[in-house]
């Protein structure tokens, strides 16, 4: 059969520009970036916000309130002590702290993705170890991922329910295939996995809370255990990582340790005594009243507010919908006019507390104002099943005259309940069916107290019996997992990209799954859509748009009654401790794994 040359020519030459199209559509980098490109290209030295010349050496001392029996983070079971998931653990890639969401290569020394996300593959350093001097290797990654879904804590399986399957393509290569559909998220988040070696787990049953040390690839493994009391960690010397540029100027102290408290009173007075050295303060009356004293003056413990560009999110009083008196919302909006924020702030909180009015607050992405086009054409398809204020007015919590008995917000309160068809009958308030409005407020942290107690009062004013229950820290983290509660004390925090978070904040699915973070029960179909097109979103402006499009129907359906927020941390800690210039979106722990003890050098 004759073979027509120049129709084969063609072909080929169609093949190589079809091949060379496919490859130049795959990225292949040390680091995604989630919108944009990396700020730190490869080959870069260290990270702006570390002291590359750091001394190694020293201890950091840090505290908990609680108890811990287990030494296994991943599971449900049990109580974790603290650090053993950071510190124990590396992680695939690793998070920079001064950009809004880049994942760098870790435990990956390579990422490899297509332009539409469909896959991510890593390609693990070679020289990457366990502390046992196991090599990890694709199948750990493997392992892992498979168990955490199938044996690990809810977390897991909701955060990663948009990967199908994984794959270990050789023995430092392992791709991750996602599901259909447009999760740009994913191929960062998937980075964030923990890494466990498979071979050490063959022998230990994965589901119990032990307390056998975990071996892992991190910076630390685990040193002396006092179960329920403290732990403390030991800088590994052979850490695999600690040359690479990610981790320069990182992980200085040559130990780590938590001590356990059960009253932050004490932990305070512990603080000051100097039992430990680092601590981050979350109340104002104690920033306020506490932080002084000879140690200070004497230049022995620093006080330091520290200025971040972090989403606040939401802290609230949340109300748990799994609870009948709660699926109405007129009781729901009337019940945040009791809250007297502005006494509180000027006799509670020594003015130092601005009110939250946005689940993500202190960011770009919260909803002012009215809806702009963009965020209309995502509100108008779902109109029918949001409150029609979303589209009339901008949501603002209540103010008051600040007297702590804010009479015409409570006034404003009884005209919501009667129109809803609630009534007092010898001085309690009942349902439109007839139920007495009677619940409970669950808190572990005495320091609330006195803000829910005159809450409380209030309420009282308005027929409502609110009691202010406090519990144990164990017994309140095992009711919050099990949903038994009627309202408590809860904070929802956002990262400056959120994302697949909100699945497990808001998502129907997880509303009904024991331990997930929808402790709200919040089954809305308008938030599912909502939290998809952020999920979704392929640009950084329309990820604000889905961020403030999802704000105005969480904020309008009076999920929570809005507490409050300050735009920087408290720290306070020994003036031994030194800490390089913090970046713009530095957590809670003030990127502690850059400072070092001066006295080690």
């Amino acid at each position: 059969m004759a073979i027509n040359r120049s129709l084969l020519r063609g072909l080929l030459v169609s093949l190589c520009c079809f091949s060379a199209l496919a490859q130049a559509d795959i990225h292949r980098s040390h680091a995604m970036a989630m919108h944009g490109s990396p700020k730190y290209p490869a080959g870069f030295e260290h990270l702006d916000y570390v002291n590359p010349e750091a001394p190694k050496g020293g201890k950091l001392r840090r505290h908990v309130i609680g108890t811990f029996d287990s030494l296994n983070p991943f599971v449900p079971k049990g109580t974790a002590a603290a650090g053993i998931g950071s510190l124990v653990y590396d992680t695939l890639t690793t998070r920079a702290e001064d950009e809004p969401f880049t994942q760098y290569g870790l435990l990956a020394e390579t990422i490899e993705w297509p332009e539409d996300r469909s896959w991510v593959r890593f390609h693990l350093n070679p020289k990457a170890t366990f502390s046992d001097g196991k090599p990890v290797q694709a199948s750990d990654v493997v392992w892992t991922f498979n168990t955490l879904i199938n044996d690990g804590a809810p977390f897991y399986s909701f955060y990663y329910s948009g990967v199908d399957h994984v794959t270990a393509d050789d023995e430092h290569t392992v791709t991750f295939h996602f599901k259909p559909g447009d999760n740009r998220e994913l191929a960062l988040i998937i980075g964030q996995l923990p890494v466990l070696p498979e071979h050490v787990w063959k022998t230990r049953k994965f589901t119990s809370a032990g307390l056998e040390k975990p071996i892992g690839s991190g910076p630390y493994s685990v040193g002396n255990v006092d179960t329920g009391k403290q732990i403390t960690f030991q800088r590994r010397k052979d850490y695999w990582a600690k040359d690479l540029p990610i981790m320069r100027g990182r992980n200085n102290f040559d130990t780590v340790s938590f001590d356990y408290f059960l009253d932050d009173t004490v932990a305070l007075q512990a603080f000051k005594r100097g039992d430990y050295d680092w601590r981050f303060e979350v109340s104002s009356k104690n920033w306020a009243t506490s932080y002084k004293g000879p140690a200070f003056d004497q230049g022995k413990l620093v006080k330091e507010e520290v200025p971040h560009s972090n989403p606040a999110g939401m802290q609230g009083i949340v109300y748990n919908l799994r609870n009948p008196l709660f699926q109405n919302v007129a009781l729901r909006e009337a019940m945040t006019y009791a809250l007297d924020f502005e006494w509180s702030n000027a006799n509670l909180f020594y003015g130092q507390y601005n009110r939250t009015r946005s689940y993500f607050q202190n960011s770009d992405m919260a909803a002012t104002g009215l809806p702009t086009e963009a965020e209309l054409e995502l509100l108008e398809p779902l109109r029918d099943d949001i409150p029609e204020r979303v589209f009339t007015e901008s949501y603002e919590p209540p103010k008051s005259d600040g007297s702590g008995r804010p009479r015409a917000n409570l006034a404003r309160a009884q005209t919501l309940l009667k129109k809803a068809g609630y009534q007092i009958r010898e001085g309690q308030l009942h349902s439109p069916d007839g139920t007495p409005v009677s619940f409970q407020i669950m808190l572990h942290q005495p320091a609330f107290e006195r803000i829910l107690l005159p809450f409380a009062r209030n309420l009282k004013a308005l027929g409502i019996d609110a009691q202010v229950v406090k519990v144990d820290t164990s017994q309140y983290v095992e009711r919050i997992r099990n949903f038994n509660f009627d309202m408590v004390v809860s904070s929802f925090a956002q990262s400056s990209s959120p994302g697949n978070e909100q699945l497990e904040y808001w998502g129907s699915d997880a509303a009904e799954d024991p331990s997930s973070r929808n402790i709200i029960g919040i089954q809305n179909p308008a938030v599912d859509t909502l939290v998809d097109a952020i999920v979704t979103a392929t640009t950084r402006d329309q990820l604000i748009t889905a961020c403030r499009a999802l704000d105005r129907v969480l904020q309008w359906n009076f999920y929570v009654i809005p507490n409050w927020y300050a735009d920087h941390h408290r720290l306070s800690y020994r003036s031994r401790l030194k800490h390089p210039s913090l970046p713009e979106y530095v957590g809670i722990d003030g990127a502690i794994d850059t400072w070092w003890d001066s006295n080690a050098q």
